[in-house]
């Protein structure tokens, strides 16, 4: 496993994204590493925009960056919003990578997803399976974009030698989520239902599915350390997952979720929706040989996802 220590302190670092779940769970992990953090807002300067992306760059010249900028959704975002997802998520790929290798950009880490991986690849989900079959349709264009942007990581490692990596996060949740009533992922999507659901008095939430697929949850403060340690440690071409190498039953973890905000009615199953994937389990193994694991439980991460929605999030879509 290659290994090339990069030393962060002293540096200064673009987190691009840093008002997302991930980019703002950088940035607070960030806080400890002595580093001079750049973050720029959408109004400042549009991702998408590769002229306004190229004067940034010139004018700042980061030394390390986590491009943790996408446009995300879940199911029924990805489903219905496809041109946007494949589009805004290929130009800021595009626009970012290539502005850092021409202004000499020591060390860049882009985020890929889980989904990129076919939808019936053998689980669990090792690095080497992308690419080896067709992906999940409901999010196939963001899939294929942030594949682009892998592939982008390669060829300029290939070309230039630039020391550019890429990492697989599995499911996160946690501060800074999207709460939003059709476009917000599963976690915080049941974290709002079961929370409304306590709060009216309402005795049935339909969750929507079958409730039989696996899936794979990752606190982003978790996420956030991971890539800390692995933008220190990790120089290679070659994918690292994220995760914790352990899932859920969709239909386990909705009574989880309900436990820990204190809905006590009944919960049913909307057969009728899509399920997508029917398992996402991250193989791990290169992550843990890196020298990480995953250090919150789910009963713990649930609990800290629940505060942060009744501080911060409880009006987002209403």
């Amino acid at each position: 496993m290659a290994s090339k220590p990069f030393e962060l302190a002293g540096k200064t670092v673009l987190v691009a994204g840093h008002r997302g779940m991930v980019g703002s769970a950088l940035v607070r992990r960030l806080a400890t590493e002595n580093v001079e953090l750049l973050t720029v807002s959408r109004s400042e300067v549009d991702l998408r925009d590769q002229a306004a992306v190229d004067r940034w760059f010139a004018a700042r010249r980061p030394q390390a960056v986590f491009l943790a900028a996408a446009k995300v959704g879940g199911i029924v975002a990805n489903n219905t919003l496809r041109a946007e997802f494949l589009y805004e998520n290929l130009a800021i790929a595009a626009n970012v990578i290539h502005a850092a290798h021409v202004n000499r950009c020591e060390k860049l880490m882009f985020f890929g997803s889980s989904c990129i991986y076919p939808k019936l690849a053998v689980q669990p989900l090792r690095e080497e399976s992308m690419l080896t079959g067709p992906l999940e349709p409901t999010n196939e264009p963001y899939a294929i974009a942030k594949i682009a942007g892998i592939k982008m990581v390669e060829a300029y490692r290939n070309q230039y030698d630039s020391n550019f990596i890429s990492v697989m996060p599995t499911n996160l949740y946690g501060r800074g989520d999207n709460y939003h009533p059709e476009y917000s992922h599963v976690v915080a999507a049941l974290i709002r239902r079961f929370h409304e659901a306590k709060t009216s008095g309402t005795k049935n939430v339909l969750v929507w599915g079958t409730g039989t697929p696996r899936r794979e949850f990752l606190f982003v403060d978790d996420l956030a350390d991971a890539c800390i340690h692995l933008m220190k440690t990790y120089s290679s071409g070659e994918l690292v997952n994220i995760g914790t190498g352990v899932d859920i039953a969709i239909a386990e973890f909705a009574r989880l979720v309900a436990a820990t905000v204190g809905y006590s009615g009944e919960i049913s199953f909307d057969t009728s929706r899509p399920d997508g994937t029917p398992r996402k389990l991250l193989d791990v193994n290169r992550l843990a040989k890196l020298g990480w694991r995953a250090k919150t439980s789910l009963e713990d991460g649930l609990k800290l996802a629940y505060q942060a929605y009744l501080s911060e999030n409880r009006q987002v879509g209403e």
